[in-house]
C-alpha cells in the first residue's frame, strides 16, 4: 500500500465530496490501494470553489483535519493528456496541465489517523497501515450487524 499527501480542502472532496481525480506534477506507474493523507497546508483559495462547496467543505468536520490519514482509495488510471496541452474528460475536478491520478472506491475513515506526510507518492509506516485496516474492519463489522 502507497500514501499521498493532499492538501485540504482537495483531500477532504476526495474522502467525502466524490473528488475522484487527483491532479499531480508526475505520472505514476502505481495502480492499487492508496491512503489519502491531507497535508500540513491547506489551499485557502479553494474553500470558497464551487466545486469544493458543493463537495460539502466544513472546516468542523473531523476529515478537515491536518496532518492525517482521512481516507482510502484506489489509484486505477492515470490520465497524462492534459500535462502534455491535451484535452480528456476527467471531469470538472481535473486542473489542466497536471497528470490526472484517477480514484476509485473511496472510503473515508471514521476519524483521522495523526501521521507525518510526504510530497509525492510515500510508503506508509506498517502500523499505520495496520491501524487503518484495523479501523475499516471493525467498521465493516459494524454495519454487517
Amino acid at each position: 500500500m502507497q500514501a499521498i499527501s493532499v492538501q485540504q480542502p482537495w483531500a477532504f472532496a476526495i474522502a467525502r465530496g466524490g473528488k475522484s481525480v487527483c491532479n499531480q506534477p508526475l505520472p505514476t506507474a502505481y495502480r492499487g490501494p492508496v491512503l489519502v493523507h491531507a497535508s500540513m497546508r491547506v489551499d485557502l483559495k479553494a474553500c470558497d470553489s464551487p466545486l469544493v462547496q458543493r463537495a460539502g467543505w466544513n472546516p468542523r468536520d473531523p476529515l478537515a483535519t491536518l496532518g492525517a490519514v482521512i481516507a482510502v482509495a484506489e489509484v486505477v488510471d492515470v490520465c497524462s493528456a492534459a500535462a502534455a496541452d491535451g484535452s480528456c474528460d476527467c471531469g470538472p475536478w481535473a486542473e489542466p496541465g497536471t497528470h490526472h491520478w484517477r480514484l476509485a472506491e473511496v472510503l473515508p475513515l471514521p476519524r483521522p489517523v495523526v501521521a507525518l506526510g510526504r510530497p509525492g507518492l510515500w510508503e506508509p509506516q506498517p502500523t499505520l497501515v495496520t491501524e487503518v485496516r484495523t479501523m475499516l474492519a471493525a467498521t465493516a463489522a459494524l454495519h454487517r450487524s
